[in-house]
């Protein structure tokens, strides 16, 4: 029996109606189908820059910790991610008392003493994420953390890598590594922006920063640009060219720029860390030409960083009155550090 063309229509239409509530698809205005179900494998993963491709973790290659590793996709922005903002916290109740780990006794630091350490750093990752760590807190190793056997928890640290340079600051919140010849174990993000994701391992110089501290070391990654809009024509024009070159023929050992009376002590002031020597040596007899008194400048190398010191002296108030005394014109970041 032949079927009314009015009649046909409309059921085929009623068809492709059901078909599609079917599927689970619908039509936009503009034509285009599109899925009415999320399809988890048709999800853009995040495209992370500047971050290595690494082993998966469990798989036996890239030097881990056991089956430890990096993260499926890490989010997006790392780089970017800011250094820990250190502040005043109270400490743990329950993380800074002895204790004991492969047959070693640790005894956490319970003053505000400086602090200065040099050593190996590591990093920990996916093993570790989402679990509680010495401070309670859960570890994301995506945040700027860090582990260390002694440091007081909560404080802060400067870690910066004497292989690439790059400097970071982390609150430490967190116990180990305890391995011999390792001093911290950093977050996955800090290791990414060290520069040691890939290697796993890097020689770094730690320092504790407080809270009263005149400027922190996260600042001595500041851009050129930046830090030469600060200082005068002349210092800028060095911190630019110390950017671009690196002096392979750099004073290895200590050189002394001003000598004066030095005070007895163990406390300096940092100037800034440079890639060259010269740069760091010119910077300081601008700061002797000025008559800026910061004690005895003096340049020492520790790997690739050459580091401008002023000092020492008897106390850290005295070497943080120094700092607080360095003109703001030369577009320095003071900080004390104890040697």
């Amino acid at each position: 029996m032949a079927v009314p063309r009015k009649q046909l229509a409309t059921t085929i239409t009623a068809v492709i109606a059901l078909a599609s509530l079917a599927t689970g698809c619908s039509t936009t205005d503009s034509g285009e189908r599109k899925s009415l179900i999320p399809l988890p494998w048709k999800h853009p993963k995040a495209k992370v820059a500047d971050v290595p491709k690494l082993p998966p973790a469990s798989s036996g290659r890239g030097g881990y910790y056991k089956d430890d590793g990096p993260g499926l996709n890490p989010p997006a922005g790392l780089m970017d991610l800011p250094d820990a903002v250190v502040k005043a916290e109270p400490y743990a109740k329950w993380a800074n008392r002895p204790y004991s780990v492969f047959g070693q006794t640790y005894t956490p630091m319970l003053h505000d003493d400086p602090f200065v350490q040099r050593g190996v750093a590591s990093w920990y990752g996916v093993k570790f994420h989402g679990q509680k760590t010495s401070s309670g807190e859960l570890y994301d190793m995506y945040k700027m953390t860090a582990a260390h056997p002694t440091l007081p928890i909560p404080s802060y640290a400067r870690v910066t890598s004497l292989e690439t340079g790059k400097s970071i600051v982390v609150r430490i919140n967190d116990r180990g590594p305890f391995h011999a010849s390792r001093i911290v174990d950093v977050s996955y993000t800090a290791a990414l922006k060290l520069g040691l994701l890939g290697k796993g391992s890097h020689e770094v110089e730690l320092v504790r920063l407080f809270p009263d501290d005149p400027i922190r070391m996260a600042s001595e990654r500041r851009s050129a640009t930046s830090e030469a809009q600060s200082a005068p024509p002349e210092i800028a024009a060095l911190m630019l060219e110390d950017r671009v070159r690196t002096d392979s023929a750099a004073v290895a050992q200590v050189t002394q720029l001003v000598p004066k009376l030095v005070p007895r002590g163990s406390f300096y002031v940092q100037l800034g860390a440079y890639g060259r020597a010269g740069t760091a040596q010119a910077i300081g007899e601008r700061l002797a030409g000025a008559g800026v008194e910061v004690g005895k400048l003096e340049v020492v190398k520790v790997g690739a960083v050459n580091r401008l010191y002023g000092g020492p002296f008897e106390s850290r108030e005295h070497a943080l009155e120094a700092a607080r005394a360095v003109p703001s014109s030369f577009g320095l970041k003071p900080i004390v550090v104890k040697r």
